[in-house]
């Protein structure tokens, strides 16, 4: 597939915030700052606690090289204002199995404002906009030592443009994607924005579904390679089918969590994403919530990374390198 075939203008119909839908995102996130959600003790109570998958096979992974950006607290994690400011970043990562090497989240592209960005609606773009010295995938590859013709497939944990964009610049690599997601991206009437169909499309393609048995405390998983190290799990809430990779390292097991948190702090503190830009994000924000639920429970068994915690990212990087940087 040549490089321009998926750089098309786009025909889509997006999907845009109605003017009702963008005061209620504020007037959340003024309530929410004053009375954050509380947690449903009743909810969390009733976890289940159904153990780690069981195996000897472990997977490397990478953390790609990736700037960030200084960003107010409480438009993170709702009501909370210590620290006052965070690092929010858009992560990729690389994980090497035995049998394959993939790319998880893959977010930005060369000329992601561009390709991705112009679509969003003005009240999007002034917060998710990514710094100016953001790096696009091939020179995070670059930047890591990675060759791009070495990797086998990308897996995405969710199909917002933030975290697929980037395959517009690796035209004809594979793609895995959970059911309900492409289904929900790829085949209704409108498209979420960013050029999100387009990343998707005219490349090979596996869907999968979660028929595995419960993890942790998801109710449901997907075993990649059946030997327990890469066993996928439902996140659903930020998108109708949302996943986690549960990795197995030589470190301790590692979950990728994509959005279904922006930042650890949510987990910490118990705490829903901001209402603006969390109820623009969020396509379920109850099922969201109830997902912040089951990763608090396992906090203390898991080191949970999202891909827009900066922190999280460089505390996983800089552990196997000698000189740790702020920025990866």
């Amino acid at each position: 597939m040549g490089h321009t075939d998926n750089r098309t203008p786009v025909i889509d119909t997006v999907a845009t915030p109605d003017l009702w839908r963008c005061c209620r995102s504020a007037g959340s996130a003024l309530t929410g700052a004053v009375r954050p959600r509380r947690p449903d003790t009743r909810f969390l109570a009733s976890l289940p606690d159904n153990g780690l998958p069981r195996g000897t096979t472990t997977v490397e992974l990478t953390v790609l090289a990736q700037n960030a950006r200084d960003v107010p607290t409480a438009a993170i994690v709702e009501g909370l204002f210590t620290p006052r400011r965070i690092e929010s970043a858009m992560t990729a990562f690389l994980v090497r199995h035995p049998k394959a090497t993939f790319l998880v989240d893959p977010g930005i592209c060369v000329d992601v404002y561009d390709q991705a960005i112009v679509e969003l609606p003005k009240v999007l773009q002034i917060a998710v906009t990514p710094p100016d010295d953001v790096v696009d995938i091939r020179e995070s590859l670059h930047r890591s030592g990675i060759d791009a013709s070495a990797i086998d497939f990308a897996l995405p944990t969710h199909l917002h443009w933030d975290h697929i964009a980037g395959l517009l610049d690796l035209p004809g690599l594979p793609l895995r994607l959970h059911r309900p997601e492409h289904d929900w991206a790829m085949e209704g009437p409108v498209a979420p924005v960013g050029g999100v169909r387009r990343a998707v499309r005219e490349r090979p393609l596996d869907v999968y579904d979660l028929d595995g048995p419960p993890v942790l405390t998801f109710a449901h998983s997907h075993d990649l390679f059946g030997d327990g190290a890469v066993v996928l799990v439902d996140l659903s809430g930020h998108t109708p089918g949302s996943i986690g990779l549960l990795l197995r390292t030589d470190r301790g097991p590692v979950l990728l969590a994509g959005d279904a948190i922006w930042h650890n702090l949510q987990v910490e503190e118990l705490r829903q994403k901001s209402g603006y830009p969390g109820m623009l994000a969020d396509n379920d924000r109850t099922e969201t919530w109830r997902t912040v639920h089951r990763l608090h429970a396992i906090r203390d068994a898991v080191r949970i990374i999202p891909s827009h915690d900066h922190r999280a990212a460089c505390a996983w990087h800089d552990h196997s390198h000698a000189s740790p940087a702020r920025d990866i």
